[in-house]
């Protein structure tokens, strides 16, 4: 995994991840999730809110925004790869 520093302001980035499940419904209590697609490729800008991608976690479709404009400069899990939740999706460089 990329040892780079999660960095939120004036820094050189910042970390596409999930926290918890918790952050969408309350009943779901899985450790994993899989990415179903990427709606935006590597090297493209992004806007804070723009849709990144859609993951699945125990059959919930959700969404994962963009926390920061920005490039978007790597992707560590790909489309159908399985992740636990907690883990870096990609990285994001801000402007």
């Amino acid at each position: 995994m990329n040892p780079r520093k999660l960095v939120p302001d004036g820094g050189s980035g910042m970390r596409v991840a999930i926290r918890a499940t918790g952050e969408w419904e309350a009943d779901i209590d899985e450790t994993e999730g899989i990415v179903v697609d990427w709606f935006v490729r590597a090297g493209r800008s992004v806007e804070a809110g723009e849709t990144l991608c859609e993951i699945q976690v125990e059959k919930v479709g959700i969404d994962i925004e963009a926390p920061v404009d920005g490039t978007l400069d790597e992707i560590l899990v790909a489309e159908d790869d399985v992740f636990e939740i907690g883990a870096t999706l990609g990285w994001i460089t801000t402007k």
